[in-house]
């Protein structure tokens, strides 16, 4: 059995609040780079450039990607061999996030009550997804989720006999939809199997993958790629002003379900794909 103390978790929950908000990540950095090569109009090629003079700006002098600092969504993975002193992991985390957005002067966008609209004043409480894996290390991820892309999601409960064709469907119905509100161009996490709950959380999940990764079973791999065109089909284009880039990429995640459901579910990001990693 190891010990980890819960501060190094608030540590490392800090710090990558700080910095997952100001440094655009090299990947997406690439992506967008590859993009510009692809694209056509030339409102998009300039929107595209904006957005990696942007990234620059915000990691030369450590200020946020964009003003919306988002709501912090914190994927722990805990290894079985862990065993946590020195306080509440919960509130260990929280600290982290309300340290980070204060010392990180980031915006503070959580509100106590949906109805009553009280603001918490430090970004709290986080959102935390726990998954017990092996080992003896504890992995932190810590993804800021804007509320313009956030808004966009969706979830359908499709009939079985739907089958893969209903969820293109169903995917690329929601990105046309979605149009330039979540500011494109997108990456697109698919959610597919499972429960009504369950499947949210797939297709969140889904947009913690590497851009250009694939699927490993070949049959999804190829659904991300053929996803990935009928998006870019659509002609949004970068922040909805036409073109050929409305998303960067398309990943799925999925779960075994019950014989009688096929739930699917669509998490949008925009282009700054925020979320870092760290391993204790």
């Amino acid at each position: 059995m190891r010990e980890v103390n819960v501060k190094l978790v608030s540590d490392a929950v800090k710090d990558l609040s700080i910095t997952t908000n100001c440094i655009l990540g090299d990947e997406e950095v690439a992506y967008i780079k590859k993009m510009l090569k692809v694209e056509e109009s030339p409102t998009g090629r300039e929107i595209l450039e904006m957005m990696l003079e942007n990234a620059r700006i915000a990691r030369e002098e450590m200020i946020p990607i964009c003003q919306d600092t988002g709501f912090t969504v914190v994927f722990l993975e805990v290894g079985q061999d862990v065993h946590f002193v020195g306080g509440d992991i919960n509130e260990a985390i929280a600290d982290g996030v309300r340290c980070g957005y204060t010392e990180g002067f980031l915006r503070k966008s959580i509100l106590a009550d949906p109805i009553k609209r009280v603001n918490t004043g430090d970004n709290t409480p986080p959102l935390v997804h726990l998954s017990l894996v092996p080992g003896d290390r504890v992995g932190v991820t810590v993804a800021p989720k804007g509320g313009g892309s956030e808004n966009m999601s969706a979830i359908k409960m499709l009939k079985p006999a739907e089958g893969i064709e209903g969820v293109k469907n169903f995917v690329v119905e929601r990105v046309d939809a979605a149009g330039g509100n979540p500011c494109p161009p997108v990456v697109v996490g698919v959610g597919i199997g499972g429960t009504f709950e369950k499947v949210a959380y797939l297709a969140k999940k889904a947009l913690l993958r590497p851009l250009g990764s694939r699927h490993a079973d070949p049959f999804y791999a190829e659904v991300e790629e053929e996803l990935l065109k009928r998006v870019n089909a659509t002609g949004i284009g970068p922040q909805g002003l036409g073109g050929r880039v409305t998303a960067l990429d398309v990943h799925i995640e999925t779960f075994p379900c019950h014989i009688a459901s096929l739930p699917a579910a669509v998490n949008l990001n925009c282009h700054a794909s925020r979320h870092g990693h760290r391993v204790i």
